[in-house]
């Protein structure tokens, strides 16, 4: 009997007559380790694509001209993903996830072929916004597909690996762009998905089962429409707040008053509707809630903090853009390492709870060691030291979010709550943005004339958007007194930052310990009644997995001793009930 074969008996129903699983990992593991490796391609693409043009701005812009509208580039993206989150995993939940995972990546591929193929500055911004739809679908239905072929005991490992390849794109993104400009054009920031998009889209047309639900459902257009406003209107807010719209002016009172009253329209039609984007009972559970609020806190200390520290680099270190992304890898190794032995932990536990609360605290205390470290004369090593233990703390937190709330939800609601994790995180995320740079660029204003004891800045010297290049350019004594004063203000929004991370520990202290399931799907009632130590469901096919991750793609168990486990057809076996 070949390794594939003994997989596949593992995953099929211990007794003769019982239901037929849908599960799609009764498939064998080689199946399953395909549909992971599909994925984390389209995971992987649509992170990168959040930071790949960062260095081709200055290019793109001289292409194609009006550079008033560069920061669109980025703001499209992040505005049409975010916005479009909460659908895609509702119309996963409705009608199943395959043809909208590949219809994203349909959408993706398509709005980067002709991204590439931009003549004019519309036309890139628009292809963005239609790329950063595809990108939502890609993230949320990586994301939520887990759920469909693993139990959330088994899923706790792979969402490690995926949230560290976030932290991996992040700093592969600017270089890839970087080599990309050098050596051919900025078009291949864009043509570079496309292989990679198309082979994604092969392996999961072949190897994911349908599982569309053939029930009429309906859509809540209305409640679509009006969380996309709301989310506009606060994107658009935390985006251009502080820089092109100032914080008093009535764009921004607007922005804000209009995003308040259509999440209030929002909440009213969600109580109303027969299938809501976000069903209200979810904000009932109490687990959906802390995470959901960990995840907005966590969002707001990370991309804040993140954003800074390239800065602080280029500007003050005088760091090249190239090598200011190269300093980062240490926030991308702690974040890989941590999230990949974190999900391996829960996967093996059953156990989630402790992650968050480690994890938070390493954030905060690297954040506020920053905070007080953060001068020109801190040495490289000192500050790698800081960014590893920044990414570790970072890996504790972000996956097991994600597992805690898909563990705690309803099958029916898989999508939902997913979407609403990474929703919350994105919010989180521009709005720490946004408000540290606002603290930020305050301080600075505040504080330059008097770190340059009387001298003044040359003409058109614009210190909160000033390039490295013109600091070097500065006199001796002008640019150290820039600088002392450019660190003394990054240094209070690390302060800021810091105590905001403190409240996700204080968040992570409420987060429920709920038995990790073992089976993929959950009890018509919702009941969770499995035992941290059952066996988990579909064993075999799991541990085929990880094999052929590594081997590519040739499934074998870890042990033959080890005794084959049915998989689950979603309702609990009498075992997991006596748990």
């Amino acid at each position: 009997m070949t390794s594939a074969s003994t997989a596949s008996r593992a995953a099929e129903p211990a007794a003769e007559g019982s239901a037929p699983s849908d599960d799609p990992a009764s498939s064998g593991g080689r199946r399953v380790g395909l549909i992971l490796i599909a994925l984390g391609i389209g995971l992987l693409l649509a992170a990168l694509d959040q930071t790949i043009v960062a260095t081709a701005l200055p290019t793109i812009v001289g292409d194609l001209g009006d550079a008033q509208h560069l920061s669109w580039i980025v703001t499209a993206y992040l505005l049409a993903s975010t916005v479009s989150t909460p659908l895609w995993g509702k119309l996963g939940d409705l009608y199943g996830r395959k043809i909208f995972f590949q219809a994203a990546i349909i959408i993706f591929l398509v709005a980067s072929a002709v991204a590439g193929l931009s003549q004019s500055m519309g036309e890139l911004i628009a292809f963005r916004a239609l790329q950063g739809l595809g990108g939502g679908g890609l993230i949320i239905g990586a994301q939520t597909i887990i759920g469909d072929v693993l139990s959330p005991r088994e899923r706790g490992r792979y969402q490690g690996v995926f949230s560290g390849l976030f932290g991996f794109a992040s700093v592969v993104g600017p270089l890839l762009g970087g080599l990309f400009v050098d050596h051919l054009n900025w078009r291949w920031v864009f043509y570079v998905n496309l292989p990679l998009g198309a082979i994604a889209l092969v392996i999961v047309a072949s190897a994911l089962p349908s599982t569309r639900n053939r029930v009429k459902r309906t859509i809540d257009y209305l409640g679509t429409a009006l969380l996309a406003g709301a989310t506009t209107c606060l994107v658009l807010f935390t985006s251009f707040g502080g820089t092109t719209l100032a914080w008093g002016s009535a764009a921004s009172i607007g922005l804000v008053v209009g995003g308040v009253v259509l999440l209030v329209a929002f909440a009213f039609v969600e109580r109303r509707v027969p299938e809501p984007v976000l069903p209200p009972r979810l904000f009932a559970n109490r687990v959906f809630n802390i995470s959901n609020l960990m995840g907005f806190v966590s969002g707001f200390a990370m991309f804040g903090a993140i954003t800074f520290l390239p800065l602080f680099l280029q500007v003050v270190k005088g760091v090249e853009p190239t090598m200011s992304g190269l300093r980062l890898v240490p926030v991308m190794g702690g974040m890989l390492v941590s999230s990949t032995l974190t999900g391996r932990l829960v996967s093996r536990t059953g156990r989630y709870r402790v992650y968050p609360i480690v994890g938070s605290v390493l954030v905060t205390a690297s954040l506020l060691m920053l905070a007080w470290r953060l001068t020109p004369e801190i040495g490289t090593g000192e500050m790698v030291i800081y960014l590893a233990l920044l990414g570790f703390g970072l890996g504790g937190v972000m996956p097991v979010l994600v597992v805690s709330v898909q563990n705690a939800v309803e099958f029916r609601d898989l999508g939902a709550a997913t979407s609403g994790s990474a929703f919350f995180r994105s919010i989180g995320g521009s709005f720490g943005t946004a408000i540290l740079g606002a603290i930020f660029a305050s301080h600075l204003t505040e504080k330059l004339p008097q770190a340059l004891g009387g001298m003044s800045l040359p003409a058109g010297f614009s210190p909160s958007s000033v390039s490295p290049k013109l600091v070097a350019g500065l006199a001796p004594a002008l640019r150290h007194g820039f600088e002392n004063a450019y660190t003394e203000s990054l240094q209070v929004a690390f302060w800021v930052a810091g105590p905001v991370a403190a409240l996700s520990v204080i968040l992570s202290l409420f987060l429920p310990q709920l038995n990790m399931r073992s089976t993929v799907h959950v009890d018509a009632d919702g009941k969770r009644p499995e035992s941290p130590d059952a066996p988990v469901a579909a064993a075999a096919a799991v541990e085929g997995v990880t094999a052929a991750v590594a081997v590519g793609g040739v499934a074998e168990p870890r042990s033959t001793h080890e005794p084959a486990v049915p998989a689950s057809t979603g309702a609990p076996t009498s075992a997991e009930r006596s748990g």
